[in-house]
């Protein structure tokens, strides 16, 4: 039978404070992640379209992401974004556009429709993690720094 170490203990683990802590941020980021899930589905996009769609207008800043790194962004696998992003060209959402340089690759764009739906969302987003911050940055700082 093992026992349990106070918190005074001298160790480099979690305090029984960090554990709260960790509970309390895990629960905020989900209930984030409820409301980013309900404001994607208001908009008739499913959460992980939404995700898609921001992951095209994140990594667009210097050129046109191919389905590759959409797919290194969103953590899943190529063909998989394939069959999303099939979805989203269905939607009117993305189009896909040769590479100039290398014509096996297909680069995405979102489309004006998807801009429109995707600025409110993030509107909508910044203004919650906004709401948000003050107890994300409490919670950062009370937890203990490992040894």
């Amino acid at each position: 039978m093992t026992t349990a170490k106070p918190d005074n203990c001298a160790s480099n683990g979690p305090t029984q404070a960090d554990y709260q802590t960790l509970a309390q941020f895990r629960l905020t980021l989900r209930r984030f992640y409820a409301f980013s899930e309900a404001a994607a589905l208001q908009e008739g996009l499913k959460p992980q379209q939404h995700q898609a769609l921001l992951a095209i207008k994140g990594i667009s800043g210097t050129s046109l992401p191919s389905v590759g790194d959409v797919a290194e962004q969103m953590l899943i696998r190529h063909h998989s974004a394939v069959e999303l992003i099939n979805r989203l060209e269905q939607m009117n959402l993305v189009k896909r556009l040769a590479d100039p340089e290398d014509g096996r690759k297909v680069r995405v764009a979102l489309t004006p429709k998807a801009e429109e739906t995707l600025a409110m969302l993030s509107v909508a987003h910044m203004k919650e993690l906004d709401s948000l911050r003050p107890l994300l940055m409490k919670l950062l700082r009370n937890l203990h720094k490992p040894g």
